[in-house]
């Protein structure tokens, strides 16, 4: 038998016992070392979107690390006993996306933790799509499976910057100083950028920033256009990143860009404010160019990983809570008041 937490409904969650999933003969287990909660996690518990293919209540999680306990006999290139992150976006494996290697926009997409059993569990059943599809990595002994599940946001983050881009001496605004905003600045800095500006409404967050890297410029909530201008000799933007779920921070984001900038919506918005009024203008006369980012490929997430392993981007400071499965209902309430960066369970 094994403990998970499972979304039985709208603001239900539950540890249960379950049996250990069976495999198949092309199928893998793997214990779980380490699973963060997501956003999205907080999300689906909020409006009960369990959206399990069969309809049963779902297995949380796709932030995941961990040991492979056991393979099947069809299965090459994994041994019992490697260290191993889980890459979670899974696609049909034969559309133009899959075929390109952007099997997270396949539109018959699946993910552990969203549609079949994620990896808020002691053991998590790896099928055949996914061994195939490369979902697996083994990680390197110099990362901890804190860090190798930390990855999965980092490679999301990561996506968005291939779509907006950071040069040298840049200067770039995130707004939104959660988990993914931090990512994002992290890899502006990593990428050369003179100023790496943090805008958010908390006080305690933007404290937090400091405290990871004190190169941050922090903006609070007064006179935040006024600000960019001052730090950007009144130029405006290079780059601006709305990491959060803020249909006033999208359309505000224009007003603060400089000539040829470039803009990234990361944050999903709710579907009730999903319209956002803006000023084409903006975008003809500044040249600007907007982009939108979801999810990361398997490609993404072993770049990001890399990352991690050869020491370019530090991810272990944003994990501030460390939780067991049996303590879910504080690890959820943590993760939903925004208290410290990232939340997640450890499992021995």
């Amino acid at each position: 038998m094994m403990k998970c937490i499972r979304l039985t409904g709208p603001g239900q969650i539950s540890v249960e016992e379950t049996e250990i999933p069976e495999i198949s003969d092309s199928e893998i287990l793997v214990k779980v070392m380490s699973a963060a909660i997501c956003g999205t996690d907080i999300r689906m518990m909020r409006s009960g979107s369990a959206r399990k293919d069969n309809g049963e209540p779902l297995i949380l999680g796709h932030e995941v690390s961990g040991v492979i306990a056991k393979t099947g006999s069809r299965v090459r290139g994994f041994s019992e006993g490697m260290r191993v992150a889980v890459a979670p976006n899974m696609g049909c494996g034969v559309c133009r996306f899959c075929v390109s290697g952007n099997t997270h926009l396949c539109n018959e997409y699946k993910a552990f933790g969203i549609n079949i059993d994620g990896g808020f569990a002691e053991y998590m059943r790896i099928p055949q799509e996914a061994v195939n599809q490369g979902n697996l990595i083994q990680i390197s002994n110099n990362v901890s499976f804190d860090e190798a599940a930390v990855n999965e946001p980092f490679s999301c983050a990561y996506n968005g910057f291939t779509q907006y881009g950071v040069f040298p001496g840049d200067r770039v605004l995130i707004i939104g100083a959660g988990p993914i905003g931090l990512m994002h600045a992290k890899l502006a800095g990593m990428a050369g950028a003179s100023k790496v500006m943090i805008h958010d409404l908390s006080e305690d967050r933007l404290e937090q920033c400091k405290n990871i890297d004190p190169s941050f410029i922090t903006l609070g909530a007064d006179g935040l256009k006024q600000r960019v201008l001052d730090e950007t000799d009144n130029e405006g933007l290079d780059v601006c990143v709305t990491a959060c779920p803020s249909p006033s921070a999208q359309a505000d984001s224009f007003d603060m860009m400089g000539m040829g900038g470039r803009i990234n919506f990361f944050g999903g918005l709710p579907k009730d404010k999903e319209i956002v009024p803006i000023n084409t203008n903006m975008i003809h006369y500044k040249q600007l160019v907007v982009t939108g980012s979801t999810r990361s490929s398997i490609s993404q997430f072993r770049k990001t990983l890399k990352f991690v392993s050869d020491g370019i981007v530090k991810v272990d400071d944003l994990v501030t809570g460390r939780f067991r499965i049996d303590e879910a209902d504080a690890a959820f309430r943590k993760a939903a008041n925004a208290e410290g960066i990232k939340t997640l369970f450890y499992f021995d």
